[in-house]
Formats: structure tokens, C-alpha cells, sequence
């Protein structure tokens, strides 16, 4: 009988001891996971490190170790702690001020972001994301902040996206810098400059640095100008090219009216497009303000694609005092007096093209010239063909000349050039004469619309 009973007692401590056990693990789990969710967002879990701001004390948690180490006196400090430690912190809401640049050197994949809640009051300092060479410095990310009085600075790295970000007061929202090797394949995107001197810079290279600035996006952005401002700018020698600007706006002269200047190009912007970019202007009185600024040193400007427009009132939609040739679907051109070179005997001599790369040729109208003295039963003869853009070159059009004149190629002419449907890339124009010399020179012209 005792001993039956102190089984049943034995069995019941067990089970007592073993529920026991069990509440403290749940209850245990549902601390952590109430500590995590209360001190950072949902997706803060996935980062090195997670940024908080109680008053003046700035935490800084270890999402490995969970060790939480406070600083009272910079976020500076501690963003920059966790950049060196790890390659990613998350901000949670809050003002957080800087009093030093902070750095993210050498790094791959390497992110600030927050979730368009967290103030970063700049205070003129940046945020750098450098890499020796662009091998070393790839992939970073950052978004969802305010910057106030801020700049991002890319310098030699590959395939950085900014977004979601607005920039407010600052003298530079982003600044893109080549000192060693090149920074491409960079994306701007959902950004707001707001009173900003410059919004997005690509600046003149240094060192070791190319030009190179190729193969990057701008894309559902928006510039709110002050005066003697400027919203995306390339200085001399940088090279924004084979690039796109998207569905981007320019608000001028809603905050003041004097030097403006949504565009100013003064590298290379070559093959670069712009597809649904507005310029509106506000003022009914304007003062230097441009929608596109084309510099000295401007070589070429961008090509501007579908919905392009320039709404209100300008000193000029386009300034180019230096008369650059302006690129556009459906822009006019025209090509005069090209020397092409006569071969003797009977041979074609070298060829001459008209193009208008990086754009197509929609129509095209040549005229040829042929000026000088002829010898004694001299004929010259022109060949017309044109190149498509798959590589195949026309049936020759051909003229012969036996003295001085000029002629225009006939619509039966351009027919005889052209197949049943191809893209025009290039018209080519060669000359040959059947004597051993010739003193008589051949020009063309021509006049068209750019596709």
C-alpha cells in the first residue's frame, strides 16, 4: 500500500516538474520574440546590426550575439561601428544625427536601410561607399532614409542602388566619383531632392579614374529647386553614357525663379536616353532657367525618347550657345558638303557614311555635287547604297558625271536602295573616275528625319 502511493506521488512530481519545465520554455520563447519585435521592425532580423534611438542614447544591437552597446553621443559612431564589424545595419524610426562621415569601404553587398522613418540629420557630412577598385566595392544598398543636409558619395564601386530616399537641404543629394577604375551599373530610384544646390553630380574623374559612368539608371525621381540650383549634373570629362532617365521630374521655379537648371551637361551623355522626363517651370517671369543646360565640353548630349516635355515658361527649354547636334526620336538633321574621295582607274575610292548614331535614319534625301575640271572624256561616277542595322548593305544607286553639276536622288532612286522592310543604320557614298587622275572633287548633302 506505501509503496503503491509513493509511486502515484513519484509519477505526479514528474508530471508537475515536466509542465513546469514547459511553461518557462514557452514562456522564455515569448519573451525573446517579444523583445525582438518591440525593439526592431519585422525585416531587422535579416541585418547585421539594428540601430535604435532612446533619447539621446543611440543602441546598437548584435543580431548574432545579441549584445546591445549604447553610445550616447553619435549615431555616427555607432553606424560606422557596425560597418566595420559587419557589412549591414537596419535603422529603426528616430532623428539621428552625424557628427563624421560614415564609410562603407570594401565591401560587398552592403546595406543601410530603414523604412522611410528614420531622420538623418546630416549636419554636411556623407555617407561614402568606396572601394579600391570597383572589384571590391559591389552591390551596396541604401534606402528608406531622410537625409537632411546629406550626401551619398559612390566612389569606384559596381552596381550600387540608392531608393526611396528623400534629400532635403542638402549641397549634394549623390555624388558619383571615379579615382580609381570606374562606378557603373548604378540605379537611382523613388528618390526626392528637395532644395538641394546639386541632385544627383557626376563628377570630373581623378587619379587613376576613368570617365566611366555607363549603364546606370535614374528612374522615378524628383527634383524641387531653390535658386542657383541644379538637379542632375555632369561635370567635364564624366561620362553618363549607354544610360536611362525615366519617368523623372523637374519642378523650377516654384521656390524662387533665377538660375535654374534641371539638366547641366557638360561630359558625355552618349547613348544615353530620356523617356517620360517633364521639365515644368512655374514662373511667369524666369532668369536663367533651363530645362537642359548643354556646357562647353558637352560631347554629346543625351538623346531624348518618347514623352519628353517642357511645360511653362523658359529663358530656353535647351540652352546650347555652342550648337551641339540634339538628338530625339523623330529629330531633323542635316549633312552637308562631306568630301568623298575619287578613286582612279576605274577603282572606288574610300567610303564616307552619314549617320546619326546612336539614333537610326527615318527618311533621308542626298544630294551630290561635283566640282572642277574634268580631263578629256572623263566620266566620275557616284555609288549610294545604305547600310541596315543588320549588316546588309543595298543595291547600288549610281550617277555619272562628265562636268560640273548637281543632282538630288529621285524618289524612284531611294526606292531602288530600299528592301521590302529593314532599319536604316548609315547611307554610304563612294566615287571612282576611269582616268588615272582627276582634279574634279564630289560632295553630298543631305537632309532627314532621325528614327
Amino acid at each position: 500500500m506505501k509503496a503503491s502511493l509513493k509511486k502515484i506521488i513519484s509519477k505526479r512530481a514528474i508530471v508537475i516538474v515536466l509542465v513546469a519545465l514547459l511553461s518557462l520554455s514557452i514562456f522564455n520563447t515569448y519573451l525573446i520574440f517579444e523583445s525582438t519585435r518591440s525593439s526592431m521592425s519585422t525585416n531587422s532580423i535579416n541585418y547585421d546590426y539594428v540601430l535604435s534611438q532612446d533619447g539621446n542614447v543611440y543602441k546598437l544591437k548584435n543580431m548574432v550575439t545579441g549584445i546591445v552597446a549604447e553610445n550616447s553621443q553619435s549615431a555616427s559612431i555607432a553606424i560606422n561601428s557596425a560597418l566595420s564589424q559587419g557589412k549591414s545595419v537596419y535603422i529603426n524610426p528616430g532623428t539621428y544625427s552625424l557628427t563624421d562621415d560614415i564609410y562603407i569601404k570594401n565591401k560587398i553587398n552592403a546595406k543601410i536601410v530603414s523604412n522611410n522613418e528614420a531622420t538623418i540629420l546630416g549636419n554636411g557630412h556623407k555617407i561614402v561607399i568606396y572601394g579600391d577598385n570597383y572589384t571590391t566595392s559591389k552591390y551596396a544598398v541604401v534606402s528608406g532614409l531622410v537625409l537632411i543636409n546629406a550626401t551619398i558619395r559612390v566612389e569606384n564601386s559596381f552596381g550600387t542602388t540608392i531608393s526611396n530616399m528623400i534629400f532635403e537641404n542638402s549641397s549634394t543629394g549623390i555624388e558619383f566619383a571615379n579615382s580609381n577604375t570606374w562606378t557603373e551599373y548604378s540605379k537611382v530610384e523613388n528618390c526626392q531632392f528637395i532644395n538641394s544646390s546639386e541632385g544627383i553630380v557626376f563628377r570630373t574623374p581623378s587619379g587613376n579614374g576613368t570617365g566611366s559612368y555607363s549603364s546606370s539608371i535614374i528612374e522615378r525621381c524628383s527634383f524641387n529647386f531653390q535658386d542657383f540650383s541644379v538637379g542632375i549634373k555632369v561635370e567635364p570629362l564624366a561620362e553618363f553614357s549607354d544610360s536611362q532617365i525615366q519617368d523623372v521630374r523637374f519642378w523650377i521655379g516654384n521656390n524662387g525663379r533665377a538660375n535654374q537648371t534641371g539638366m547641366y551637361v557638360d561630359g558625355s551623355m552618349y547613348q544615353t536616353l530620356l523617356i517620360g522626363v517633364v521639365f515644368e517651370s512655374f514662373t511667369t517671369d524666369p532668369i536663367y532657367l533651363f530645362g537642359i543646360d548643354i556646357g562647353n565640353n558637352c560631347n554629346p548630349a543625351p538623346t531624348l525618347e518618347s514623352g519628353v516635355s517642357f511645360l511653362g515658361n523658359w529663358t530656353a527649354k535647351i540652352h546650347d550657345s555652342q550648337g551641339i547636334w540634339l538628338s530625339a526620336n523623330g529629330a531633323i538633321f542635316k549633312r552637308e558638303d562631306i568630301v568623298v574621295n575619287v578613286g582612279v582607274n576605274n577603282q572606288y575610292g574610300e567610303n564616307q557614311t552619314v549617320e546619326v548614331r546612336p539614333l537610326t535614319i527615318f527618311s533621308f534625301k542626298p544630294k551630290i555635287s561635283v566640282e572642277g575640271n574634268f580631263a578629256n572624256n572623263e566620266v566620275i561616277t557616284i555609288r549610294v547604297r545604305i547600310e541596315y542595322i543588320d549588316n546588309i548593305i543595298s543595291n547600288p544607286v549610281q550617277k555619272t558625271f562628265t562636268n560640273s553639276s548637281s543632282v538630288w536622288l529621285s524618289d524612284d532612286d531611294m526606292m531602288q536602295l530600299f528592301p521590302s522592310q529593314d532599319i536604316i543604320w548609315a547611307i554610304i557614298f563612294d566615287a571612282k573616275t576611269n582616268t588615272g587622275s582627276s582634279s574634279a572633287v564630289v560632295k553630298v548633302s543631305g537632309y532627314g528625319i532621325a528614327g
